[in-house]
């Protein structure tokens, strides 16, 4: 079995706070496969359900965010689930938003949700996907428990179809397929070389210079 934890606040006051995008892609994987994540064990959500001969435990934590490691650990532990198929997914203020980043291990980041889970696992050596959600003028707190924006609206949709399709490609093919797909950077757009001869013809032309003859008194 695989475990993939979708991390966020529960209850409808934070639903579509940026916060909760780790709940939105569970949703997302859970409405493709045709489940709920609905069942009430270890202070979090669950669904179980077969993908490509695999079987998958989806988890939302119920815990609020500061807590999300102990629904996780226990899980874990219920369920004999190693590290290597555990995945979490989470929101990130560092990435522009919409972006996604995997990675198979690292430091929280200083995500709560993403702390909490390393000090309760006793390893930062826990697949991720990050999504941005970007940052504000206002405080970091005020941000991640705000609502999105009808402009975000659109974005954040793309980014978690995305997320869950990637979160699924790990569940069979591993992180670093995942990581190979998924990572990747907008490409930035080359100038074109200006020819030679055409940068002479469009240089312009230099005033010719002003001469003075002497006079003689």
């Amino acid at each position: 079995m695989k475990m993939i934890v979708g991390l966020g606040n529960p209850g409808p006051k934070y639903e579509l706070t940026h916060h909760n995008a780790g709940f939105w892609v569970i949703d997302n994987i859970a409405e493709e496969l045709g489940v709920r994540c609905s069942k009430a064990e270890k202070q979090a959500l669950t669904a179980q359900v077969m993908y490509r001969g695999e079987k998958l435990l989806l988890v939302k934590p119920q815990s609020y965010m500061n807590l999300s490691g102990h629904p996780v650990r226990d899980l874990m532990h219920f369920y004999k689930i190693d590290f290597a198929d555990l995945l979490v997914i989470y929101d990130d203020m560092d990435l522009e938003p919409g972006a996604l980043r995997l990675r198979r291990n690292g430091s929280c980041g200083g995500h709560n949700g993403m702390r909490s889970i390393i000090e309760q696992l006793g390893t930062d050596n826990i697949c991720r996907i990050k999504l941005g959600i970007g940052r504000s003028k206002g405080g970091a707190i005020d941000h991640v428990l705000g609502r999105i924006s009808k402009a975000e609206e659109q974005i954040f949709s793309d980014a978690v179809i995305k997320a869950a399709e990637a979160a699924l490609l790990w569940s069979h093919d591993g992180i670093q397929e995942a990581m190979n797909r998924y990572n990747i950077k907008p490409k930035k757009e080359k100038k074109p070389k200006e020819d030679k001869a055409e940068k002479a013809e469009n240089k312009p032309e230099q005033p010719a210079a002003e001469t003075t003859e002497k006079v003689q008194e």
